[in-house]
């Protein structure tokens, strides 16, 4: 079938016109007839029971019945009237309902004619009532070939109060499938589809919409949720290919003095197998020409800054210098300090970038940079400003890079005659179906071992009831000379929200543990730097006890002698979220602990959420457990889901489908990777096609 009829204005299909055509597109986005075949149904109804008004049960559920009016009155009501049907069977009566329309249906009614009524029953002063039924003469009923699963499309109240029910939806979709005549080019090749037993792309488009059994509807959509997969993972694919092939970065033909001094004399502990697995993926990457674009991740505390640092230090091996860009001031002096030891006792030159350092500092940095001298740079956003230049920047690794825009990251590779070799990490595990979806173009590395001796944080919930209970504990842990981390979710009294805030709590706090026999700091984002690093100091020196914050403390402070996190309203947080404050505890060599403190009253999801944290501590199994809950587009952030506007697949549910898909994409791009050969045409037409528009469905067919 031509694209060209396709790309065909919505408004040109018979019973859409301008004004339908108008609100479909403001409302659901459907701009083509191609739009309306892609708008896939959420659920189907099953139409093949029809129910005796005998057999009806008081459950709100959606039903068929075959019966007849026998009469028909007005009600008033307080605003306006209804109009009332009696509608009976051979086992009884009950009533259709109707609140608009009534003229039109009034006329169009036929008293004592058999119809099939169609949908939600309530029970109301002893009898069942149908508000606003589907309705169908049993003789066209009969003689209709149909749908026996009829679909229910996505839909707006604006929709639907302008008369485009789902029937109507229906009718269109129907519409526009007869006129195509179901003449849709096959996207995936034979040889693809008889080996997965893939259903042919136009059987696929007919039995999603009207499936005539469940068996073939299951059918339709595994072929459609695989082909949606497929291209996206073909895509991301070749992006990384491209990439490779595009981008040539400086090759570090050898690790040297630096690289090798470290691991024989200075290294704190035995690496782990994870970690050697991982430094070696970098080594190769850093070995070749092609610029290297790694993603590491690893849970808190799993030991990616000493993987960071020894790829950089492979990075001064070959005369080249190397920077780490956090996301904030804390972060980046914790790395800074981290770093610092390390480097004083290898003589290499390292310094500190971020929106605090003195011009006095800045200038000497910025010669020092310019010069060579300077070997590794450590800060903020304030890496990327313009005066900072590079000697010959080799390697740059940004930590919690889904804190920075693409346009920011960017700005690091024109520092350089060639871009250099890209190392970003996260502490927040992504699940293996998102990564492959959201950072399908990058190369992986997982840091999935824990250090050994590291012992596991115990977790516990416990209720506002047990608050006491929890105070003569956190003054145990104190008297063993251990600190405490306090952490809520406000900063002030929020009117509508029963939860304690942040001063509320520091007073509570300050009277149950009382000066001189305690000190309490308080950190939250309304203070002023300064005031906030003079607290965070405080705590860090051990010189106060217990630190009462909000999240600013999520990601930075790094408190080996810290053994409690207690965490209020533990079930307004969300789950990597809370892992994150966890995380600030477990530093030392002691037992460390988390208390989740909440009301009585939680709902389902936070009940879950509380249940994973008390169940494990492993960062990948909470991070699968957070995308079922929140769904993609919220774990990431909106400013990253733009891939995963998924029409049909699912990736929380479909994750099978998604490394089935990538499997025969990457077999694919190995066999052929310019898609030359006769077979392929197809998918070089459809990927051109996708190119042209940036959507996937948009030029599937």
């Amino acid at each position: 079938m031509s694209q060209r009829f396709l790309q065909t204005p919505i408004e040109y299909l018979k019973g859409v016109g301008p004004q339908r055509g108008d609100l479909l597109r403001k409302e659901l986005g459907i701009h083509t007839f191609q739009d309306l075949i892609h708008l896939f149904p959420n659920r189907y109804l099953d139409r093949t029971t029809y129910h005796k008004i005998k057999q009806l049960q008081q459950s709100n559920a959606d039903v068929q019945v075959i019966g007849k009016i026998i009469h028909l009155k007005t009600v008033a009501q307080k605003r306006g009237k209804r109009l009332v049907a009696t509608f009976m069977d051979d086992t009884g009566k009950m009533e259709l309902v109707w609140f608009r329309g009534h003229k039109w249906i009034r006329e169009n009614l036929k008293i004592n004619e058999p119809y099939v009524v169609f949908g939600r029953v309530n029970w109301f002063n002893g009898l069942f009532s149908m508000p606003h039924p589907d309705m169908e003469l049993w003789k066209d009923h009969k003689n209709k070939r149909r749908s026996a699963l009829q679909p229910l499309y996505p839909s707006t109240e604006k929709l639907t109060n302008s008369g485009i029910t789902n029937k109507v939806m229906r009718s269109l979709i129907a519409q526009l499938l007869s006129e195509t005549q179901l003449n849709f080019r096959e996207t995936l090749p034979e040889n693809m589809r008889k080996e997965l037993r893939l259903m042919a792309k136009k059987e696929a488009v007919v039995n999603v919409h009207f499936p005539q059994h469940n068996d073939a509807l299951a059918k339709a959509q595994y072929r459609l949720k695989f082909e949606e997969l497929f291209y996206i993972q073909l895509q991301l694919i070749q992006k990384n290919a491209y990439h490779k092939s595009k981008f040539k970065g400086h090759p570090f033909s050898q690790v040297g003095d630096y690289f090798n001094t470290f691991f024989e004399t200075h290294l704190p502990f035995q690496l782990t197998q994870a970690q050697k697995r991982v430094i070696k993926e970098i080594r190769n990457d850093l070995g070749s020409t092609a610029q290297m674009n790694r993603l590491l991740q690893g849970d808190v505390g799993s030991g990616k800054t000493i993987v960071a640092f020894m790829s950089m230090l492979i990075a001064l091996d070959n005369g080249f210098q190397a920077c780490l860009m956090a996301p904030t001031e804390i972060l980046a002096i914790q790395h800074y300090q981290g770093l610092q030891e390390w480097c004083t006792l290898m003589d290499i030159e390292i310094a500190l970038l971020t929106g605090s350092t003195k011009t006095a500092e800045r200038k000497e940095l910025f010669s020092m940079l310019e010069e060579g001298t300077l070997q590794l740079l450590v800060g903020t956003h304030a890496l990327l400003e313009d005066p900072v230049v590079f000697h010959n920047l080799g390697l740059a690794i940004i930590d919690e890079q889904h804190r920075f825009g693409v346009a920011q990251r960017s700005k690091l590779w024109r520092k350089n005659d060639r871009p250099p070799h890209i190392l970003v990490m996260t502490a927040t595990p992504i699940p293996r179906t998102l990564a492959m979806s959201l950072y399908g173009d990058l190369d992986i590395s997982t840091i999935d071992e824990m250090p050994p001796g590291r012992k596991d944080i115990k977790t516990v919930h416990r209720y506002d009831a047990n608050r006491l209970k929890v105070f003569r504990f956190l003054k145990e842990e104190i008297q063993k000379g251990r600190q405490v981390y306090i952490v809520y979710p406000l900063i002030q009294e929020s009117a509508t929200m029963d939860y304690k805030d942040l001063m509320d709590g520091y007073e509570s706090i300050v009277r149950e543990f009382p000066m001189p026999d305690y000190q309490v700091s308080i950190v939250h984002g309304k203070m002023k730097s300064a005031d906030k690093d003079y607290e965070m100091e405080r705590f860090v020196k051990g010189e106060t006890n217990i630190m009462v914050a909000t999240t600013v403390i999520e990601v930075g402070v790094n408190v080996p002698n810290a053994s409690v996190m207690v965490i209020e309203s533990a079930e307004r947080f969300g789950l990597s979220q809370l892992h994150q404050l966890r995380g600030r505890v477990g530093r030392g060599a002691e037992q460390s602990y988390c208390i989740l403190m909440t009301g009585h009253k939680l709902s389902a999801d936070a009940k879950t959420r509380l249940e994973t944290m008390v169940g494990t501590s492993d960062g990948f199994e909470i991070a699968e457990t957070d995308l079922k809950l929140r769904g993609p587009g919220n774990l990431m952030g909106t400013q990253q889901s733009g891939v995963l506007s998924l029409q049909i697949a699912d990736i929380t549910k479909d994750g099978p489908i998604l490394k089935l898909a990538r499997s025969y994409a990457q077999q694919l791009l190995k066999q052929d990777p310019t898609l030359s050969e006769e077979k392929h045409q197809n998918i070089l037409l459809t990927l051109r096609e996708i190119g042209k528009d940036q959507g996937l469905w948009k030029y599937i067919s």
